[in-house]
């Protein structure tokens, strides 16, 4: 337990000492945000919509149909 306190303290100082480091992180933060929401949003839509037996029936027929 003692080394993961010291692991622990020693991230925690390097990046409470940050200047440039916190708005690089913020710049990254901003980008996933952006990747992860609302490019989901727009471009990602569940395939899958319906009841549970429409899933189903979407599901078999992705199995069952081949395509050349």
């Amino acid at each position: 337990m003692k080394y993961l306190h010291k692991i622990f303290l020693f991230y925690y100082e390097g990046f409470k000492g940050m200047t440039v480091g916190k708005t690089l992180w913020i710049i990254i933060l901003i980008k996933l945000f952006i990747i992860f929401a609302v490019l989901r949003l727009f471009f990602f839509k569940p395939a899958l919509t319906g009841t549970d037996e429409q899933k189903a029936d979407k599901v078999r027929e992705n199995l069952i149909t081949t395509k050349p």
